[in-house]
């Protein structure tokens, strides 16, 4: 029984600790699905941690994994193994746990996969009539934040080109400034719960 808590235990806790270390980028997805924009960057505090997380996880399923492998060097006892083993201290549960800890580790480089492809407005627009402005946006940590801000500003009428970057923190966007307003496109940005915290208009 010991045994089967242990590894409950660390298997519980390899997974809070990947789930902890994604969720900075899950959680644009989840405010997608659900149609709330504004929580997207709420947990973006999260992504300096993100090492510390990735490190815990790989150290306990790490122990898991060896405690599960030597357990059977430690029976001493004959009537211990007339004792089935529940499913908990399997090798089969602490694979799918360390497989679901692992997908959830590496969502960051496969996430832009759930997210439909971003479409601008594609009116014709004279070059005379297209400005740009570059922002520097606080809080996108991966590709999620990326596709979340790229929505938001494309649904502003008059925009016809937007391209995010979280590495840089920048955005690139393209509109008709008979139709759009740098002012409309902040707000559509903030409105995610990103922050613009700079803007540079050019012609």
């Amino acid at each position: 029984m010991a045994n089967q808590n242990k590894q409950k235990n660390l298997a519980g806790a390899g997974l809070l600790t990947a789930f902890a270390a994604s969720l900075c980028c899950i959680t644009p997805l989840l405010a997608l699905v659900a149609g709330m924009g504004g929580i997207a960057s709420s947990l973006s505090w999260l992504e300096p941690l993100r090492p510390l997380f990735i490190g815990i996880t790989v150290l306990v399923l790490g122990f898991a994994w060896y405690q599960q492998l030597k357990t059977k060097k430690e029976i001493e006892c004959d009537c211990e193994t007339d004792e089935k083993k529940s499913f908990l201290q399997t090798k089969m549960f602490l694979g799918i746990v360390t497989v679901l800890a692992a997908l959830l580790l590496t969502f960051p480089y496969y996430s832009s996969a759930f997210y439909t492809p971003n479409s601008a407005n594609a009116a014709v627009v004279s070059s005379v009539n297209i400005q740009q402005v570059d922002l520097k946006i606080k809080g996108m940590s991966c590709t999620g934040c990326e596709t979340t801000i790229n929505r938001a500003v494309s649904k502003v009428d008059g925009v016809i080109k937007v391209a995010s970057d979280y590495k840089t923190g920048d955005a690139v966007v393209q509109f008709d400034k008979l139709k759009a307003s740098v002012d409309k496109i902040v707000d559509a940005v903030n409105a995610t719960g990103y922050k613009v915290a700079g803007k540079d208009l050019t012609n």
